[in-house]
């Protein structure tokens, strides 16, 4: 929490805010921004920093009213908290000796342009300050702009202080009196761009800093991206501050009003009475056939099962347990077939798990299907090499507390990878049972159930942990590498620190997988125990920005481990990319997962889609296409191979035919047109074949120059991601491979020898179970090497 220490009203809707962050005071440079959530319901919204005071640790912000998270902070008073503020962001501004410099600032670019211009002054340049508004009470912080300026140039549209007339008068008569070096320019959009023209007509270097839509502010969903130079650049990671003269200006202002109409409205019924808001708001009364869940069932009366302690040896029992059933009898046994919520019904409500569960009944007779190996071939094939035979065979004797103990041992998240992790390309794929021409044993609806039935049963119990060490170690991120580095660090004694950039632990199980998948509970249930048994968690915190890695290790950190994830989104490059409305399927699934964009009573916008694309075949793409559908749109998947080489599990597919998602493969994307107001209106869309396989083994897609184009108006684009370089670059010394990857070793250790990495900041893109498995190959390095010291 972030306490506003003082208050001033500049205008009737612009104020100025002293708030502590005393982290961000101490490594803000000019130029830097922040992202602030003023409460739980709150948008992200991002704010230029005015000024920073490291000893007192605050920063001071002007801020006008605009949408509802904006008046809301106006509305704060002095002593009250705000419950987020996360940064430094984007670059800070380059600052030399140019000699003469214009700083352009109109409105509340003032106080953008404050910091920059007192840096270039201190720098030795002339400062040449132009200050501009629509009236005198719009032309802010004249005294601060004077100390660094060496000239202050007063315009107002209408007389009312200093000149009268727009900023670009004020520009140019500077620029015919005296030679310019450079100019800079912060304020609305469209004087931005007119100073920036007035700069190029006399052949002037020239700068704008954008503050562009975003939601993360770290470049994770790609709102903020624009079109510099002809390429697309993300406004939060590559700038803010850009070559005036390369910007798509029409682009921009396009894009700067794609809430504009959802935003008026909401101001409209700002103060109008809306319902409570119970947690499932856009979805009609929960279904009965919820009754039948595994939480349920698993307390509904049946007997209750042994407890881990008391019985016996486990050689005994399990020796029973071998003879009861000859092998022919538990291969004949039909695997189960997993609950589901019905697909009419589910296709209405975000928030309601389709996979309903197992009973106790139905995991005791799928656990007699295992053969108990005497080298289980499935517990090669898990990532994270959980005892499988040990958890399943608990699980048919009826001990179910103990199967989770197990499960604990070697995983942080068990009851997350029985819902998510693709058991049928791990461990599963490895059962013996495909080489008798039988379904594998279902080890991940196994590996849920006892999860969840020991989190309901209220008797859950914590992996035993070390004595402590009195060694610290970092982790950076809090998705699975980090979570399950974190998990196996704290069990071995270490002191363990988790800071997370987002205002919520999970990382992409938070942002990225819908609650009809994951729900939220799951995942904060797992935290919790994480931090019952020590780990210690810090949001809204960048490591490299908040806190470098040189000072984690002046504070006493001997190991850092990076795990910050893939989160870059990728685009195809094609005409028409940057319309309004097509989205990355981060940003799409962080707007609804996140920050719970479809629930009335949140801030954070999102335009509802009526013919929605979807642009992908892996379970992003599925996560994305199964959203849109809940929030009632028709939507198309469209993919350029066939279904067969989609890379999305098995399961999601099926579930996403069953909910009535259109299946367009062998089709891919080749430009979108826009209607006047630059919003996505049609999709044109290459044929396609297969030819010969490509690196991955799937045949390669080939165009066969015919095309058809479809009317849309959203598109989702879930290509894959890429490694984010905000951690990676932030590191002096650290290798980096192919698209900012980490490089390591097999233990995971990278060519700085304290820091570790594992995940998709390691592999580009892989699944929640490989991620963990780097995690545990990540902590038993890391021990090994601390410890021996």
């Amino acid at each position: 929490m972030n306490k506003i220490i003082s208050k001033q009203q500049f205008s009737e809707k612009v104020f100025c805010i002293d708030v502590e962050a005393p982290l961000i005071a101490r490594s803000c440079r000019p130029g830097n921004f922040i992202i602030v959530r003023v409460d739980k319901n709150s948008e992200r919204v991002p704010y230029t920093i005015a000024k920073s005071d490291p000893v007192k640790g605050t920063l001071t912000m002007v801020i006008q009213e605009v949408g509802l998270s904006s008046t809301k902070l106006c509305e704060m008073n002095v002593g009250d908290e705000v419950l987020d503020i996360v940064g430094p962001l984007g670059n800070p501004s380059h600052i030399e000796n140019y000699g003469t410099v214009i700083c352009a600032g109109g409105g509340i670019g003032i106080a953008a342009i404050l910091p920059i211009l007192t840096a270039l002054k201190q720098a030795g340049n002339r400062v040449i300050s132009v200050l501009a508004g629509r009236t005198k009470e719009l032309v802010i912080m004249v005294d601060d702009v004077a100390k660094y300026s060496d000239e202050v140039i007063i315009m107002t549209d209408d007389g009312s202080y200093g000149k009268k007339g727009v900023v670009t008068v004020g520009v140019e008569e500077v620029i015919q009196r005296e030679h310019v070096d450079k100019v800079i320019a912060i304020g609305p959009p469209m004087m931005m761009k007119f100073t920036s023209l007035m700069a190029k007509k006399y052949g002037i270097p020239n700068d704008v800093s954008l503050n562009t839509i975003m939601v993360d502010g770290t470049g994770m969903c790609g709102a903020c991206r624009l079109t510099i130079g002809g390429k697309t650049k993300f406004v939060c990671i590559d700038g803010p501050e850009f070559n005036g003269d390369l910007v798509d200006w029409d682009e921009m202002f396009k894009r700067m009003g794609t809430f504009k109409n959802i935003e008026r409205e909401e101001m409209e019924h700002k103060h109008a009475a809306s319902p409570s808001h119970s947690g499932e708001t856009d979805a009609p009364a929960k279904n009965a056939q919820q009754a039948a869940s595994a939480e349920q069932a698993a307390n509904g009366g049946n007997p209750a099962p042994a407890s881990s302690d008391n019985l016996g040896d486990d050689t005994d029992w399990r020796t029973a347990l071998r003879k009861a059933m000859k092998p022919k009898e538990r291969t004949a046994i039909e695997r189960v077939k997993m609950p589901e919520l019905d697909p009419a019904y589910r296709a209405t409500t975000r928030l309601e798990e389709v996979n309903i569960g197992l009973t106790p009944e139905m995991a005791m007779q799928e656990a007699k299907r295992c053969l108990d190996c005497p080298k289980p071939s499935c517990v090669e094939g898990c990532p994270v090499n959980i005892h499988i035979p040990d958890f399943v065979k608990h699980i048919e004797h009826g001990d179910f507390l103990g199967a989770a103990k197990i499960l604990k041992e070697t995983s942080a998240l068990p009851a997350v990878c029985g819902r998510v992790c693709p058991q049928e390309k791990q461990c599963e794929s490895r059962c013996i049972h495909l080489k008798m021409n039988s379904p594998s044993v279902a080890i991940g609806y196994l590996e849920r159930f006892a999860a969840d039935y020991e989190r309901e049963s209220g008797q859950m119990a914590l992996p035993e942990v070390a004595p402590a060490n009195g060694i610290k170690v970092a982790v950076v991120g809090s998705g699975p590498a980090g979570l399950s580095f974190a998990g196996d660090m704290v069990k071995r004694g270490f002191e363990v620190y988790v800071f997370e950039a987002l205002h919520e632990v999970g990382g992409v199980l938070k942002y990225g997988i819908p609650e009809f998948r994951l729900p939220n509970r799951i995942v904060e249930v797992e935290v919790d125990n994480l931090r019952k048994m020590g780990v210690h968690f810090q949001t809204d915190t960048i490591i490299g920005k908040t806190i470098s890695v040189d000072e984690l290790k002046e504070k006493g950190f001997k190991g850092i481990f990076v795990g910050s994830g893939a989160g870059l989104p990728n685009f195809m490059g094609i005409p028409g990319e940057n319309s309004i409305n097509i989205l990355s399927s981060n940003e799409y699934l962080t707007r609804v997962n996140l920050m719970d964009a479809a629930n009335p009573e949140t801030d954070t916008p999102i335009i509802i889609g009526k013919k929605v694309i979807v642009v992908g075949g892996g379970n992003t793409a599925m996560d994305s296409c199964r959203t849109a559908k809940r929030l009632g749109a028709d939507v198309t998947l469209v993919y350029r191979r066939s279904e067969a080489e989609m890379p999305a599990r098995l399961e999601e597919v099926k579930h996403a035919k069953e909910e009535g998602i259109n299946f367009l493969t062998l089709h891919n994307p080749k430009e979108y047109h826009a209607d006047d107001t630059g919003r996505v209106c049609a999709c044109v869309l290459d044929v396609m074949e297969l030819g010969e396989p490509d690196a991955s083994g799937r045949r390669s897609p080939q165009s066969t120059g015919r095309t058809e184009t479809i009317e849309c108006d959203q598109v989702i684009v879930a290509v894959g991601v890429s490694p984010n370089p905000l951690v990676p670059n932030s590191i002096e010394g650290l290798e980096l491979g192919r698209k900012n990857t980490i490089v390591v070793n097999e233990g995971m250790q990278s060519s700085r020898p304290e820091i570790y990495a594992g995940g998709d900041i390691v592999r580009g893109g892989a699944t929640v179970i490989l991620a963990m498995g780097d995690g545990r190959r990540a902590a038993a390095s890391m021990a090994e090497s601390l410890l021996a010291d």
